[in-house]
Parts: structure tokens; C-alpha cells; sequence
């Protein structure tokens, strides 16, 4: 079967950034901005950006150009004969499910809200309502599946259309309405009363509160963001490398994505400071954020009902960019692995995803008693916690591995792919190879443990020790995949 093609260069550009664009960028972004000293900690992330994500995005693109292949067979077919890389598929592909298992069921929060806006069932209402609208949302299973399921439908919609006329037509337009509702919302929050003072809060370095949060604290808080913005390790950006042609550069396209990328996250910090300082609100991380505090905001605002309602289209969009992108690799590994067409991949998946999210739509009421990482988790946590904290940081040093140890793809191979083409080259020079090859996979090992050590220090030492040891165990099963491969290719 001939591989499908983007039929754009801006196709894929958008198409990939929307894999990458979450809604992390949303609220998580502007609230660690505001937190960590707000342009102080910005350009302490955009510098981790550029020497940790680019060059981890760089060699995941490289992976799926040369192959021409989804996560299922890349390693297959890049890998030296007898090593044992493309056991590590199975890892990948268990993370694209985990993810679209609660983030399917959030973007259907999304699309919820928008419409419940713009029916004006927040208008006139007091802050004790909206907290209450907000709860009976997850304590109804009918209500989260509904709108799961809507979403489900909608981004396997997309997929089966094909890439040129579904993913990459639909998410074109998709994105260009997310950008452009993005500026809309960010000059009418700054034109706001009192906006102002938000935009100087959240531009103006702070350097008092930077030290305030310790130095060390921001250093990593940044370094994390950074990593964790671009979704990387999990094949994701593999399966629309393989849909590209050589004719660019991966340098100078990953560069195009992580601006965009880039652009949102400080976009969204225009769009939530402004409108908290107009109304005297104190930003938050999370949900209440987005689903308590914002739509308290827009009841209050001149024409709240109609910008609350493209507020929450927003989301909605940046929510299903990155729910197409991973449906898209789920179909992609089933047709590359089992070698079913597309529609037919489609209609499984529709299925198993819809089964599969029920656990995490049944944690917010059924199975709240159900505590998966200590007292308040629930399911949502757990496989939030498996993808963000486990397989991206652990995905991504088996691609940096791969594309530079001799015993995987290597160094040559894979300068020569990402260096195809027109447009920016990627350094060649013998320290960037060293640092790629032993510093970057110890820094994303790093994030990788502080992450366990952050989420249990506080509980039990038992509990504690128990999921240090897990973490441990991961760290050895990834690094055997390249000791493995090495002692094969010595006996061949």
C-alpha cells in the first residue's frame, strides 16, 4: 500500500503543532509563568525549548521519515538485525491509549462548556452555582459519556476521512480558527479594566519571586514544561514524519512547530492574567481554573455569554488537535502492524476507545472510592500520571538512544535523514553529538525520577519506596533495550 503524503508543507506544520498544543499549554503555562516570576521563567523555558525539546522532536520526526512507518514497525525497519528496539512499540502505543482514555472525556468537558455558554446557563448565576454546575457535570456518567462519546466520533470522523482530505484539510482549518479566536480573546481580555496590570504581571520579569520560589524550583519547573509541552515519545510526531517528503529539512519544520507551539502557551497567558486581574481573581492551576473561576468571570463580563462561549471553543479546539493527532498514530499502528485499511482501523478503535475511557468517566462518581495514587486520586490521575510521568520522559530517551548509539539507528544515519532537504541543518559538530549522547537522555532521566519523587515523597516511606522501586524498574527495562541490542550485534 503506497504511503499517503501531506499535501502541504503548512498542513504539516499545523497538523503536527496541534499534536503538540494541549491544554497544558492553556492553564498549566500561564499559571507556572505567573508563579515562577512571569518573563523570567519565560525565558528560562524557551531556552530548555530550544536545547532539550527541539532536539528530541528533531530525532522522533527522523525516526518516522526514514522508515515511512507508524511506531508499530519505524524500529523494525531502522533497527540492526538481531537487536530488540521494536519491543519498545508496545510501550508507545500503550500510552497513545492511556492519554485519549481521559483526554477524550476533558475535550468533551470542552465542548460541554462552550455549549452550555452559549445557551446562557451561566448568566445572572452566583459563584455557588457555577461550582455546582461544574460538580453535577462529573457526578452524571450519562452526561461525561455523552460528550466523550461526541468527541470520540467527531476526531474518528476526521481520521477516516483519509490524511490529506480528512486530518490535514480539517485540521488546517481547525487550527487557523484556534489561532484566530486566540488573538480575539487575548486583545479583548487585555482591553479589559485593569487588564493591563495582568499583562505587566505576566510580561515583566519578577526576579523577586523568582527568587522567592527558589532558583532551583523555576530552573526545573521550566525544564519540565518545556519537555512535557511537545508531547514528544510516544510516536506521535514519528507518524507525520512518515507522511513528509524530503524536500525540507526536519530542522528548520520542527523549529516552525515548537514557535507555534510556543505562541499558544504565551497567547494563553495574555488571554487568563488579564481577565483574573480585571476581576480581581487569583489564578489557579487546574480545572478550577477553567471551569469555576473563567466561567465566574464571563457572567460578569459586558457580552460574557458569547466571548465565555469562544473561550471554551478554544479549548475545545486545542483539546481535539491533540485528540486527531493521537487517533491518527493509533490508526496508523494498526494498519502498519495487522495491515487493515483505514476505515476498518477506524471502526475497531471506535469501540475500544469508547470501552476503554468508561474506567476514568466512572472515577469522578461510581468508582471515586477508588484511589489510585493516594487520598483525592482517581483514575483520570493514574493514567495521567502513567503518560506524563512514564512513558513521554522514557519514550523520548529511547528515541535519543536510537538515533545516536551504534547499536541503534546512529549518529550518521540519522544526521543524514534530518539534514535531508532544503532549509535549516542540524548541527553536526562532535559536542553536539556528546551532548545528545550523554548528557540530554541523563537531564530527561532526571525530570523522569524528580516527577516519582514529587508526586510520593509526602505519602508513606512503604508507599514511597514501592513506587521508587517501580520507577527504577522502567529505567532498567528501557536501557536493556540498547545493552540487549548491543551484546546481538557483537555475536552476529
Amino acid at each position: 500500500m503506497k504511503r499517503e503524503k501531506f499535501g502541504s508543507r503548512l498542513g504539516f506544520i499545523l497538523v503536527s503543532a496541534g499534536c503538540a498544543i494541549g491544554l497544558g499549554n492553556v492553564w498549566k503555562f500561564p499559571y507556572m509563568a505567573g508563579q515562577y516570576g512571569g518573563a523570567a521563567f519565560i525565558l528560562i523555558y524557551l531556552l530548555f525549548l530550544v536545547i532539550l525539546g527541539l532536539p528530541i522532536i528533531v530525532c522522533e520526526f527522523s525516526v518516522g521519515r526514514a522508515s515511512q512507518k507508524s511506531i508499530a514497525t519505524s524500529y523494525n525497519v531502522l533497527e540492526p538485525k538481531g537487536s530488540r528496539w521494536h519491543f519498545t512499540r508496545w510501550f508507545a502505543i500503550a500510552g497513545n491509549y492511556l492519554l485519549v482514555m481521559f483526554y477524550s472525556m476533558v475535550g468533551g468537558w470542552m465542548l460541554y462548556y462552550c455549549f452550555r455558554m452559549m445557551w446562557g446557563e451561566f448568566t445572572g448565576i452566583t459563584s455557588d452555582a457555577v461550582v455546582e454546575k461544574y460538580n453535577s457535570m462529573l457526578l452524571s456518567p450519562a452526561t461525561l459519556t455523552l460528550w466523550t462519546v461526541l468527541v470520540i466520533l467527531i476526531a474518528f470522523g476526521i481520521c477516516s476521512i483519509g490524511l490529506q482530505q480528512g486530518v490535514e484539510k480539517i485540521m488546517k482549518a481547525t487550527m487557523l480558527c484556534l489561532l484566530a479566536i486566540m488573538v480575539v480573546l487575548a486583545v479583548r481580555s487585555a482591553t479589559l479594566p485593569g487588564g493591563s496590570e495582568g499583562l505587566s504581571f505576566y510580561l515583566i520579569p519578577d526576579f523577586k519571586r523568582l527568587l522567592e520560589n527558589g532558583i532551583g524550583n523555576v530552573v526545573f519547573g521550566a525544564m519540565s514544561q518545556a519537555f512535557f509541552t511537545l508531547s514528544i515519545g510516544m510516536g506521535g510526531m514519528a507518524i507525520f514524519g512518515s507522511y513528509l517528503d524530503k524536500s525540507r529539512s526536519l530542522t528548520g519544520e520542527s523549529v516552525s512547530i515548537v514557535l507555534l507551539d510556543t505562541f499558544v502557551a504565551l497567547t494563553a497567558g495574555m488571554i487568563v492574567f488579564p481577565a483574573c486581574f480585571a476581576f480581581g481573581v487569583e489564578p489557579e492551576a487546574g480545572p478550577g481554573l477553567v471551569f469555576i473561576t473563567l466561567p465566574n468571570i464571563f457572567t460578569r463580563m459586558p457580552g460574557g455569554r458569547l466571548w465565555g462561549a469562544f473561550f471554551f471553543l478554544f479549548l475545545f479546539f486545542a483539546a481535539l488537535s491533540t485528540i486527531v493527532g493521537v487517533f491518527e498514530n493509533i490508526v496508523s499502528f494498526w494498519m502498519d502492524l495487522f495491515g487493515f485499511g483505514r476505515r476498518k482501523s477506524v471502526g475497531i478503535n471506535i469501540i475500544l476507545i469508547i470501552v476503554l475511557s468508561i474506567p476514568c468517566i466512572l472515577g469522578f462518581n461510581v468508582l471515586s472510592g477508588i484511589q489510585p495514587l493516594g487520598s483525592g486520586s482517581n483514575v483520570m490521575d493514574l493514567e495521567d500520571f502513567l503518560v506524563s510521568n512514564n512513558i513521554l520522559p522514557l519514550g523520548s530517551v529511547i528515541y535519543l538512544m536510537f538515533c545516536t548509539y551504534k547499536t541503534g539507528w546512529g549518529w550518521d544515519n540519522f544526521l543524514r535523514e534530518a539534514n535531508s532537504g532544503s532549509g535549516l541543518k542540524f548541527p553536526q559538530h562532535a559536542l553536539i553529538r556528546g551532548y545528545m549522547t550523554y548528557i540530554l537522555p541523563w537531564i530527561v532521566v532526571i525530570i523522569y525520577l524528580k516527577g516519582y519523587y514529587d508526586k510520593f515523597s509526602t505519602q508513606s516511606p512503604a508507599v514511597f519506596t514501592v513506587w521508587m522501586v517501580i520507577a527504577f524498574a522502567f529505567l532498567l527495562m528501557v536501557f536493556a533495550v540498547s545493552r540487549r541490542g548491543k551484546q546481538m550485534t557483537k555475536t552476529k
